[in-house]
């Protein structure tokens, strides 16, 4: 049993749950709501590359590390998540998905943390910007038998695959990954207006990070990026850090994309670690500043994915006006839910998963206080044990 101001109306509610799913929400006669922590879904985070210094993409790494990187992500409030395995080579790429799996089989908690398996690349343009800080040596056209033996390592579980729909014979591509069950995600891309229509029509969904791997210049119209807010079946990932895009651009992507606008961290192992200069898999030397930004040392008008997690990206379109808390949330949990289909996507309801948070705001942060997997109590903040 769970007391807490509700996130969404602010009203005091008692959440009731057994066997590790809410049985029942009710309105809570307290006549000093203000004492109360805020209760709300557990976020759900569609692309984490790392945290607190674990890799999911710096081989060799075991299933430890797996497990460890999944509870330390209770403390940020995520309770599912896509590992994400980036741009590599194709044996890379197989043992990385392989030792997450082998994680999930052998650890109960992890396997219902991690939600699925994103692979981000290689199957991305390999134009320079709109690739990113991903290597251009691993970068390669899709490649279904290819694509079939990493879901072979990964036992069924990569969920999703960002890729570019810029290389011949993409659409068919596509559409087996598609009917295999798998979201194709347009991202890290150069392809033409019609490419991007085609790629719709074949099946894809979702668009990885809009505005972000993309070209520092490109024609101000059609370009990819007009032509994916433009697409009614596309739903549209941004890092709402600060860093990655301006206020105005986020302003309007989520008043284009509406109930269709989600929010990912896009953190790298980088996540929680001191500033200074790093060498990653990822773009080699990056460089972590005192603010939070982390860009190539080589080019910083280039990121190289982000250092924060969903909770500062809540903070931060809050904190600019861009939606309300409850909003900021529903991008950060239940709407990426429902989007992947999860059962997490019901939210604080009867039959729910009792995948919960609660937190304190003081101002415009964000403290979480405990976060619930399955109604477990997994995280408890230090100091109010």
């Amino acid at each position: 049993m769970l007391e807490g101001k509700h996130y969404a109306t602010g009203k005091p509610v008692r959440v009731l749950i057994r066997d590790g799913v809410i049985a029942g929400v009710e309105a809570l006669d307290y006549t000093h709501a203000e004492e109360l922590p805020w209760i709300a879904p557990g976020l759900v985070d569609l692309q984490i590359n790392g945290y607190a210094g674990d890799d999911f993409n710096t081989l060799p790494f075991d299933t430890d590390m797996v497990v460890r990187a999944s509870q330390g992500l209770w403390g940020e409030g995520v309770t599912s998540y896509y590992p994400t395995v980036i741009t590599n080579s194709p044996e890379a790429i197989e043992e990385a998905v392989g030792i997450i799996a082998s994680a999930c089989d052998h650890d109960a908690r992890t396997n219902r943390s991690v939600a699925g398996i994103h692979v981000e690349g290689p199957f991305i343009s390999p134009e320079d910007g709109a690739r990113g800080a991903h290597s251009l040596d691993y970068v390669r056209a899709p490649d279904w038998e290819m694509f079939e033996k990493w879901q072979r390592a990964a036992g069924g579980r990569i969920r999703i695959l960002t890729l570019s729909p810029e290389w011949p014979n993409s659409a068919e591509f596509i559409a087996k990954c598609s009917a295999s069950g798998v979201t194709v995600s347009i991202g890290h891309t150069s392809a033409t207006p019609e490419q991007i229509r085609e790629a719709v029509r074949a099946g894809a969904r979702m668009s990885t990070h809009l505005g972000n791997g993309a070209h520092l210049t490109m024609p101000r119209h059609p370009n990819y990026i007009w032509e994916q807010l433009a697409q009614d079946d596309l739903w549209s990932c941004v890092i709402a850090d600060g860093f990655h895009l301006p206020e105005s651009v986020l302003k309007v992507i989520f008043k284009t994309k509406g109930a269709q606008a989600l929010m990912v961290s896009d953190a790298v192992y980088l996540c929680g670690m001191p500033s200074g200069e790093y060498t990653t898999h990822v773009g080699g030397k990056v460089v972590l500043t005192e603010e939070g930004r982390l860009s190539l040392a080589s080019n910083p008008k280039i990121l190289a994915g982000s250092a924060q997690m969903l909770v500062w990206g809540i903070e931060h379109v809050v904190r600019c006006g861009l939606a309300s808390l409850s909003e900021a949330w529903d991008m950060s949990s239940i709407r990426p839910a429902a989007f992947m289909k999860l059962t997490a996507a019901q939210g604080i309801a009867d039959g729910a998963p009792a995948d919960l948070v609660l937190f304190e705001q003081a101002g415009d942060r964000v403290r979480v206080l405990e976060t619930y997997k399955d109604g477990e109590l997994v995280y408890e903040l230090e100091e109010t044990r």
